[in-house]
């Protein structure tokens, strides 16, 4: 026999955030498939059952997406009970106005609005997913959850306390007039640094722009910021990932979030992308905000 210990199947509404979800799972080690028609569910199951097979772990989100899948989901569970898999159900769900609003942000067709009506969609899955639901042995409600809130949720209601996995690192950038940063770990103020805003050529830049981090850069605090903050950040992190901390916020905040922080944030994310101890997310809050006159 293989040496399959635990099988995860992750389901849901659609927009609830299976994907996100299924990326812990995949952080933690997991051999992660997404969108596996419930019949296929059985065959994978068998292959990593089979005498040679190396997979201990795996997660596979199976949604309406596989079309007529409920009934047979049921099926296919019940089959690998009775074959003492070890199987665990976990259902995503979030509240109407979330589901309608991130399907209006991301302007992606819900696989069962056949009319265009998103609500509609989310109504009918909602009832045809009903027996899904009650078998799940955990149920998240994702309604006012971050991208990044949900991972750490479904991590330490998933994985074991101790579960081997990568430190989730998000670097946001944001605009101190525009409000303090949520939820942030740590903060790194760089309203010392030069401020494009009173160039008039820069100003409808933002950091993205290499002309703005010329700019910012001028003067040789930038590079002596990065001298300073690189090492504490690289001797902070893996303190982090022994204590067993799921995900870190960090957030660089200047004064209105769109050329300073912006340029350090994409700097700081570039250079930790490449460690394989960390998965890095960048995020920018107020760069999108149009510029000030003054």
């Amino acid at each position: 026999m293989g040496r399959l210990t635990d099988l995860v199947v992750v389901s849901g509404l659609s927009g609830a955030g299976k994907s996100s979800a299924m990326n812990v799972f995949e952080d933690a080690g997991y051999f992660t498939v997404d969108n596996l028609p419930a019949g296929m569910i059985r065959q994978l199951a068998g292959l990593f059952l089979h005498e040679g097979s190396r997979v201990e772990r795996a997660c596979v989100v199976s949604d309406l997406r596989g079309g007529d899948y409920f009934e047979e989901l049921a099926a296919v569970l019940d089959e690998l009970e009775r074959s003492h898999v070890a199987v665990r159900v976990l259902f995503l769900e979030a509240d109407e106005q979330t589901l309608l609003t991130r399907y209006k942000e991301t302007r992606r067709r819900h696989p069962l609005a056949r009319n265009g009506n998103v609500a509609d969609g989310v109504r009918l899955e909602q009832g045809l997913l009903e027996p899904i639901r009650e078998r799940a042995e955990t149920i998240i409600d994702t309604t006012g959850l971050s991208a990044s809130a949900l991972r750490r949720k479904v991590a330490s209601e998933m994985l074991a306390p101790g579960e081997p996995g990568r430190l989730a690192v998000t670097f946001c950038s944001f605009g101190h007039k525009h409000g303090p940063a949520r939820d942030a770990d740590m903060v790194l103020d760089v309203r010392f640094l030069p401020n494009p805003h009173w160039e008039p050529a820069l100003r409808p830049l933002t950091g993205f722009d290499a002309i703005v981090v010329d700019y910012v850069a001028r003067d040789g605090r930038l590079r002596e910021f990065f001298d300073r903050t690189l090492p504490l950040l690289e001797y902070l992190l893996p303190q982090y990932v022994a204590e067993g901390k799921s995900h870190l916020v960090i957030a660089v905040g200047c004064t209105g979030g769109r050329h300073r922080s912006v340029a350090i944030a994409e700097a700081l994310g570039a250079h930790f992308a490449g460690d394989e101890r960390y998965f890095v997310e960048v995020q920018h809050r107020d760069v999108e905000r149009a510029p000030s006159r003054g």
